[in-house]
């Protein structure tokens, strides 16, 4: 592994849990994970190529960050994004020196979608005075259909807005559906940033060329706000895909060796270094 100044790619989504005798999960909780620890992550980067990572804080563990934290002291070649409660703004200072660069949040259409121990909207909206002291992104899991109802709260934010799994588009209704327009115009803005990580969005990876319009409309968009991440280790997704697999779609949907260097290294450095 290497310092970010000679980075050669970034992995800007994965989750870790584990080992639960030292990091036990949250008694209230919405999914039960088998264990994906840090030893076994590290060798999913060396796999890939790949030399730097984003831990992304699961809703598993409710406020309790300690795994992610622990992370980041052991190796400083990862970043983490974290979730807190809107009440909670005086635990947003000295995060960003710890390695934190963001906090998640989630905002879905569907009814009751949200997960125990996640942070909603509202948190979202406490938070972000003290985000931007901090120097934080706000990343947020939602979908097109929602995204229509909050374009101006994301827009008026004091903070930028890390959008995961490609926002969530609806392969049935291409890429000229409100939601996914209202995307690619946040992203075109520069407001947002979107996570290339098509697979939870697909019927089955059988099927995995149907994303490939939605990752050539955001490329057009804004491609300096583009990056990439594995989602490992595949939560709730059967069977998992080839982690590889997905690195080598990304990159075959991005003929450019010039935007696949700006996807992998470049643009992550900026959103994270």
């Amino acid at each position: 592994m290497t310092d970010t100044a000679s980075s050669t790619g970034w992995d800007c989504h994965a989750h870790l849990f584990g080992p639960y005798c030292t990091y036990p999960l949250a008694a209230e909780r919405s999914y039960t994970p088998t264990q994906a620890t840090l030893s076994a992550y590290v060798d999913v980067l060396w796999h890939l190529g790949l030399d730097h990572g984003v831990l992304v804080h699961p809703s598993a563990y409710g406020d309790d960050a300690r795994c992610v934290l622990d992370a980041l002291r052991h190796y400083p070649f990862l970043r983490g994004v974290l979730v807190l409660p809107g009440e909670r703004p005086q635990a947003v200072s000295g995060l960003r020196a710890l390695g934190v660069r963001g906090l998640r949040f989630s905002h879905r259409s569907a009814s009751g979608a949200n997960f125990a121990g996640s942070a909603a909207l509202n948190d979202l909206r406490a938070l972000a005075p003290a985000m931007a002291r901090e120097g934080l992104h706000a990343e947020l899991w939602t979908d097109c259909r929602a995204l229509v109802g909050i374009e101006d709260v994301l827009r008026g934010l004091p903070v930028p807005v890390v959008i995961d799994h490609m926002g969530g588009f609806d392969v049935s209704r291409g890429i000229d559906d409100h939601g996914f327009q209202v995307l690619l115009r946040l992203l075109s803005e520069g407001k947002a940033w979107v996570k290339l990580c098509a697979y939870r969005n697909l019927p089955d990876m059988s099927a995995a060329d149907a994303g490939e319009p939605f990752h050539h409309a955001l490329l057009r968009a804004n491609p300096d706000h583009l990056v990439w991440g594995s989602d490992w280790p595949h939560l709730r997704v059967e069977p998992a895909p080839s982690t590889t697999g997905l690195l080598d779609l990304a990159l075959r949907w991005t003929p450019s060796p010039a935007l696949r260097s700006a996807i992998l290294r470049d643009n992550p450095q900026r959103l994270y270094a």
